[in-house]
């Protein structure tokens, strides 16, 4: 198979790579934040309310609303669902 014309998805999607690394981010927390809130088998208010969030503001993050989540909100929240957030930078070459 021939390399893919974007690294992914948000390089295509994306005007600069400040905004693709913005919308990665984003996305990995999202997908992170899901997975403990699957974890937790919580009825959706509970769960809203151990994030500090409303049960429609938790319903955008859990359908992928990535455009309603500033990565600033998102690192919050992820705090609130108890992950210690560490970054990982790589080289771009």
């Amino acid at each position: 198979m021939n390399d893919p014309l974007f690294p992914s998805v948000f390089d295509a999607l994306a005007d600069t790579p400040a905004e693709a690394a913005n919308l990665t981010a984003r996305a990995d927390l999202m997908l992170h934040i899901r997975g403990r809130v699957a974890e937790w088998a919580l009825p959706q208010e509970q769960a809203a309310q151990k994030l500090g969030l409303t049960r429609p503001r938790l319903n955008d993050l859990l359908r992928g609303k990535i455009d309603k989540f500033s990565l600033d909100a998102l690192v919050n929240i992820a705090a609130a669902a108890g992950f210690k957030l560490r970054l990982h930078l790589e080289d771009a070459a």
